[in-house]
């Protein structure tokens, strides 16, 4: 019996356990749709470890760089979707706004079939949402390939997952670090 109710808006599903017998606490992360037509976020499997979020193409123009850092618009065709040219990055909208509790962070990964089969990845490899962010969510999604790729609305762009966020202070230190190991050296310093 899997408990998921999509006027919830927590994300994806997850089979049903008694937490709560078992000492555990379950979390969960909301989100606001901020257009109607904004897809819910969801688990693929009972054992995923990220959920997918989807690209939410309406009437609205997509901000897009080229290879040279010029900034231009994507603008969407009649049935919602966008071409991705190669060497150019696409601020993609998701129409959903995380409401993540304090003390956690919500990490937006590559899906690994859209990088491998088609060039399409994260621009900065990892996206990082705090919990005091409420604002839209975007991805920024940058063709690696040698061809143009067409994103549909409701297209899997991301996965993303809620971490915990250790908490750390930043020091100054007057000595420079000991060595911890036998390493020396960095950038392929320990093979290939």
């Amino acid at each position: 019996i899997h408990k998921y109710t999509p006027t919830s808006y927590t994300a994806g599903w997850r089979p049903y356990y008694n937490y709560k017998k078992i000492g555990i606490r379950m979390l969960n992360l909301k989100f606001y749709k901020t257009h109607p037509n904004a897809y819910l976020p969801e688990f693929s499997t009972s054992d995923s470890a990220c959920f997918d979020v989807c690209a939410s193409i309406q009437d609205e123009s997509i901000i897009c760089y080229n290879a040279y850092n010029e900034c231009g618009r994507a603008y969407p065709t009649e049935n919602n979707t966008i071409t991705l040219f190669p060497q150019s990055r696409y601020l993609i909208p998701t129409n959903l706004i995380f409401d993540i509790p304090r003390g956690y962070s919500v990490r937006a990964h590559p899906r690994s079939g859209l990088s491998l089969k088609n060039g399409i990845s994260l621009f900065n490899c990892e996206g990082v949402i705090d919990s005091d962010y409420v604002e839209p969510v975007f991805i920024t999604l940058y063709n690696f390939g040698s061809r143009p790729f067409t994103l549909r609305d409701g297209d899997r762009v991301v996965q993303i997952e809620m971490v915990p966020q250790l908490e750390y202070a930043l020091e100054v230190s007057y000595s420079k670090p000991e060595q911890k190991t036998l390493r020396s050296g960095g950038f392929g310093s320990t093979g290939v």
